[in-house]
Formats: C-alpha cells, sequence, structure tokens
C-alpha cells in the first residue's frame, strides 16, 4: 500500500479534531501557568514549552502508526502487551514513585511515566482480541468471565496504586458490552447503585430503602403491564415506611425498642417481594426471582455503604465526596479547588476574559490548574461559549469514533472503537464534571488538553491505531 492511498484514505475529521484539541490545550497551558519572566510559548524551562516539546513527539508517534507500522500487528501483538502493561502496573505499586499519595509513576532521569495511562490502550486491544473471535458469545459464561477478568485484573492493580479516578475509567467499558448483546439491565443497576449509594450518605438508609422499593415496583409494573396497579399499591406502602421512625416513637413498642426502622422496612418489602413472587408464577415467576435477587443484592449495598465509606475509601476521598454532596463544607480544605475553579468558570461570562486576563489564572487560586484543572482555564478566559465549544468538539470526536466503528466489516476494529470512545467519554466526562462541582475530584486528565506527555502520548496511540485500523475499511 502507497503512502498516497494511505493519507487519501485517513479519517480527517478525526485529525482535525486531534489537532484542534493539542493546540487549544496548548495555548491555555501556557495561559494557566504564564509568567511575564517567561513570556516566550517555546520557553522549554516552563511546562508550556515542555508541552511543545510532547505535542511535537505526539505528532511523530502518530505519524510513525499511521505511516510505518503495519495494521496488523495489533491483534497479533495485544495478549503480549496486555500481560506486559499489568506487570507494569503490579511493579510501579513497590517501585514507582509516590505523587500526591499515590504511587503510580515510574521515573527514569528526566522522564516520568504512568502505566496507568498506557494500561487503557493494552486493554481495549486485548478486548477487542477476545471479542473478535468467530466463536466469542457474551452470552456464555466462560466468554463473559474472561471479558470481566481482562478489565477487572488492570481495573484492581490501578486501585492498589491509589489512582482510583484512572480505575473508574474502565466502568465506561460497559457501553462497549452493551453494544455486543449485554443487557440494558446492567446499565441500570449500575446507576441505581450509585443512586442508592448517594441517598444513603446524603440522607439516610431508610430512604435509599424506600426509593429502592419504588424503583423496583416501577420496574416491575412496567414489565407486567400493570404501572399505575403497582404504582396505586407501591405508594400508600412507601408512605408507611418513610413515617416508620414517627410511628415508632409515638406508637412505642417496647418489642421494636432498639432495632432500626429500616430494618422493618427491610422485612415489610422482603415480605411483599416474596408474596408477589408466590402469586406471579410460571414465566413472570422468573422475572420475580430475578428482581427479587436483584432487590436482595440492592439492600446488601445500602447496608454496606458505611463500611465502604469509612474503611475503604481514602480519608481525602471521603472528605471530597462529603464536600460534593453537602455533608460538609470545607472551602479551604478538601472544597478548596472545586470552589475556587467554579469562580473561574463563573467569572468567565458570556465570552470570557481574554486571553492571559483571567485573575483566577494569573494569581494561582486553583491548583493544578494546568494539569486536572485545565478546564477552568478555558471557561474563564474563553467564557460559556468558548467552553461549549471544545465540549462541542470532544461530543463530534466521540460520535464520530462511534459512527466510524458501526461502518467496520472488522470486528476487532469495531470493538476497538467503541473502547477508544468509552475511554475519550469517561475522561471527559470526569474530568469536567469535576471541575464543575458534579462528580468529586479524583484528578484524571482532560483528554489531549492538560499537561503532560504520558497523557498526551497515550490518547495520541489511543486515537491514531484506530485512524489506522480504519483506513482498512477501504479495502474491502
Amino acid at each position: 500500500m502507497g503512502n498516497s492511498f494511505k493519507i487519501g484514505k485517513i479519517d480527517m475529521p478525526l485529525v482535525l479534531c486531534y489537532l484542534f484539541l493539542i493546540f487549544v490545550g496548548w495555548i491555555n497551558i501556557f495561559a494557566s501557568v504564564y509568567s511575564e519572566e517567561h513570556s516566550s510559548i517555546f520557553d522549554m524551562s516552563q511546562r508550556y514549552g515542555m508541552q511543545f516539546i510532547w505535542i511535537l513527539t505526539a505528532l511523530v508517534i502518530a505519524g510513525a502508526i499511521l505511516f510505518a507500522l503495519s495494521h496488523k500487528i495489533y491483534s497479533v501483538l495485544a495478549p503480549p502487551i496486555y500481560v506486559a502493561v499489568c506487570l507494569l502496573l503490579f511493579a510501579v505499586i513497590f517501585l514507582g514513585k509516590e505523587v500526591n499519595g499515590s504511587r503510580s509513576w515510574f521515573e527514569i532521569g528526566p522522564v516520568s511515566f504512568q502505566p496507568a495511562e498506557i494500561s487503557k490502550i493494552s486493554t481495549s486491544l486485548f478486548l477487542a482480541y477476545i471479542m473478535s473471535k468467530y466463536s466469542f458469545r457474551l452470552g456464555r459464561m466462560r466468554d463473559a468471565v474472561s471479558v470481566a477478568v481482562a478489565i477487572l485484573l488492570p481495573m484492581a492493580l490501578i486501585v492498589m496504586e491509589k489512582e482510583t479516578g484512572s480505575a473508574l475509567v474502565y466502568c465506561g467499558f460497559i457501553f462497549l458490552l452493551y453494544r455486543e448483546g449485554l443487557s440494558g439491565w446492567f446499565i441500570l443497576y449500575g446507576l441505581m447503585s450509585i443512586l442508592l449509594f448517594v441517598v444513603t450518605l446524603a440522607v439516610s438508609p431508610l430512604a435509599a430503602i424506600i426509593i429502592l422499593f419504588l424503583l423496583h415496583a416501577i420496574i416491575n409494573g412496567i414489565y407486567t403491564g400493570r404501572l399505575m396497579r403497582h404504582l396505586l399499591l407501591a405508594l400508600p406502602v412507601a408512605a408507611l415506611l418513610w413515617f416508620l421512625p414517627s410511628l415508632h416513637t409515638l406508637i412505642n413498642l417496647e418489642y421494636l425498642n432498639g432495632i432500626k426502622p429500616e430494618y422493618i422496612a427491610v422485612a415489610i418489602i422482603l415480605a411483599f417481594a416474596i408474596f408477589c413472587m408466590y402469586k406471579l408464577r410460571g414465566k413472570r415467576g422468573r422475572h420475580m426471582k430475578l428482581l427479587f435477587l436483584s432487590l436482595a443484592s440492592s439492600i446488601a449495598l445500602v447496608f454496606s455503604v458505611e463500611f465502604i465509606f469509612q474503611e475503604i475509601l481514602q480519608p481525602h476521598q471521603r472528605a471530597r465526596i462529603e464536600n460534593l454532596l453537602g455533608i460538609t463544607e470545607d472551602l479551604k480544605g478538601a472544597g478548596y479547588n472545586v470552589h475556587q475553579s467554579k469562580i473561574a468558570i463563573g467569572s468567565g461570562g458570556m465570552w470570557g476574559k481574554g486571553f492571559l486576563d483571567g485573575t483566577q489564572t494569573k494569581f494561582n487560586f486553583v491548583p493544578e490548574q494546568s494539569t486536572d484543572f485545565i478546564f477552568c482555564t478555558v471557561g474563564e478566559e474563553w467564557g460559556f461559549a468558548g467552553s461549549v465549544a471544545v465540549i462541542a468538539v470532544y461530543l463530534f470526536l466521540i460520535t464520530r469514533l462511534i459512527v466510524l466503528s458501526e461502518r467496520q466489516k472488522d470486528n476487532f476494529t469495531r470493538i476497538y472503537g467503541y473502547c477508544v470512545a468509552c475511554c475519550f467519554f469517561m475522561h471527559v466526562f470526569i474530568n469536567i464534571g469535576m471541575t464543575m462541582g458534579l462528580v468529586p475530584v479524583i484528578g484524571i486528565p482532560l483528554p489531549l488538553l492538560s499537561y503532560g506527555g504520558s497523557s498526551l502520548w497515550s490518547f495520541t496511540v489511543l486515537l491514531f491505531i484506530f485512524i489506522r485500523l480504519d483506513m482498512e475499511r477501504w479495502k474491502y
């Protein structure tokens, strides 16, 4: 295949999105750490000068992927690459450099790199390798377990490094699994679990159990085609459960003293669910059994929240979640970054304060402003219009990845394309969400915008491998 053919088959919309984002990232890194003593954007003693070097090397890497490497190596080398990266993830726990309480960086002379960044590439390739096999069926236990292990192994190693943010990115692969045949109920159950966790922390376990009961009543009503009937039965029971603490005090039942209202609520709900299982036998009875298992596991989750929150999460993670949910307010401690970030974004108004004119930026009010909080520089200096433009480019890039993935005749490329889209989506959603105070601060970069060679190179490789694989579509 000649280079002229290759150039003609490159998907230019994806390349233009990439070039736009790295350029916007570079000038905003310049704005976020600008110093009059180092006014040149090419000053190598500053972060913006180093970012220019990372960009040049990233472009060389992109060119090598497009023109020097065969597309066949990715499916062939996917397993050994995955194993090698998992070994690096394990080794960095013991040999890595500790940064901000996380031991996730290898430091070799002046160069540092984070294995967690390249693990997104290796896992995406390995998932494509596993799931593109002719005999693969996600509904078969053996294949489902192999996919689960492929995702959970690097995820667990990253959690051991105390890099929770990078580990959460792996949750995005559920959208790939949904595309490949996973039931949408798993996604619904995941969202419900998050809701129950938040309500248990912010309100009470009793409130979470009542919401759980109502959700299951609605789901069962939709499935059986009797939604109104189920609501009419469920709402009075939910009201009774909500007033359980007051009734308990009012009636003063001595034999119930010491039993928490949420335990009584669970007993009532489980009795109601068992009664429904008995009444609906046959095909619907099977559905009720699955719903009952979901109900039981959700109740177990509600009563595990306190243990997870107190014993598993780190103190700084607990503080950030409490600030996000309004349980505590620490504007000078755990909530400082987000508070200053929201001030910076809000102060930008519609059109922004102008390039290099951001006061929050100039006076370093927001920590990590060139890395995890780069988006607040965009918001302050380019305003609402500039922020929407950047988000729109990300949305176009992710949508384009999905559209091109659906056009593939090769399963490996389609699955890998969805993996790339999932990684970009999770990074963009979490990073922009945390700068706006919508999700906890967990410290992951904004793709192609944030400062750092590891992040820029990994997203470059991740994206351009797909662009290279997509070029082969024109052969068919």
